[in-house]
């Protein structure tokens, strides 16, 4: 339980930063999500476009710090190569 008045502070601070953090985790999950299912649909040229709007998700997620740098970079190497592997 937070006793000082910095501690209160530091409180509400993380609740909202875990909020927004959340959410963009979330709204990153939901564009990998879209690369799978049309990875598995066996669409190519629905796969590739939706790797092409999740790349600057990735990364703007690892500016904003809820995903490490190399986490996103692989991902994006894992999911265009078996985008490339669907032709």
């Amino acid at each position: 339980m937070a006793n000082t008045a910095q501690s209160k502070k530091r409180a509400r601070q993380n609740e909202r930063r875990f909020a927004v953090n959340k959410a963009r985790r979330s709204r990153i999950r939901t564009f990998l999500r879209n690369v799978e299912e049309a990875i598995s649909s066996g669409d190519q040229k629905a796969a590739a476009e939706a790797l092409r709007a999740v790349q600057p998700e990735l990364m703007r997620g690892v500016s904003r710090g809820v995903l490490h740098k190399k986490t996103a970079s692989r991902k994006i190497s894992r999911l265009s190569s078996r985008v490339k592997a669907i032709a």
